[in-house]
């Protein structure tokens, strides 16, 4: 095992601390023109209707980590007329798409609930597809006082 001076210690340490600030800061945060891009990819280009579609968000998020979210699409879930996916789309962090749930006929409801991670205060853009080809959206602002997604 080799000796370590104290001096080559301290420019380790100095190397280290300056290469995760330059990655952390160095992230590049995805634009609202990036979040549109990935809800035409989901719709093929189509523009979704609004409407049918319930987000339940925190209006303030006191930690970005972890922020409660629920949503549900008021549509049949019958074998030739559901919901078969549906896209949560944030505009404020590094990866525009935050999930992506998918249903089938069998789901019964098309309903979801998780947590998700917010880097900054933002718009959650949720666009729901049907097995017919019709899109539906709605949004919510949710203002996040303490960054997750690498703050």
């Amino acid at each position: 095992m080799r000796d370590v001076s104290r001096r080559t210690a301290l420019a380790l340490g100095a190397g280290g601390a300056a290469l995760s600030f330059v990655g952390w800061n160095g992230a590049a945060w995805a634009t609202a023109e990036e979040a549109a891009a990935a809800i035409a990819k989901f719709t093929g280009g189509k523009t979704p209707e609004k409407g049918r579609i319930a987000i339940e968000l925190p209006e303030i998020a006191e930690n970005g980590n972890t922020v409660p979210l629920s949503v549900s699409v008021d549509a049949p879930m019958t074998a030739d007329d559901y919901v078969s996916e549906v896209l949560v789309v944030g505009e404020g962090n590094p990866r525009p798409g935050v999930i992506t749930f998918h249903f089938t006929p069998m789901s019964a409801k098309a309903a979801a609930s998780t947590r998700i991670r917010l880097a900054a205060t933002q718009n959650i853009i949720v666009v729901a597809k049907t097995s017919k080809g019709a899109f539906y959206t709605e949004q919510k602002l949710v203002k996040v006082t303490i960054g997750g997604c690498g703050g």
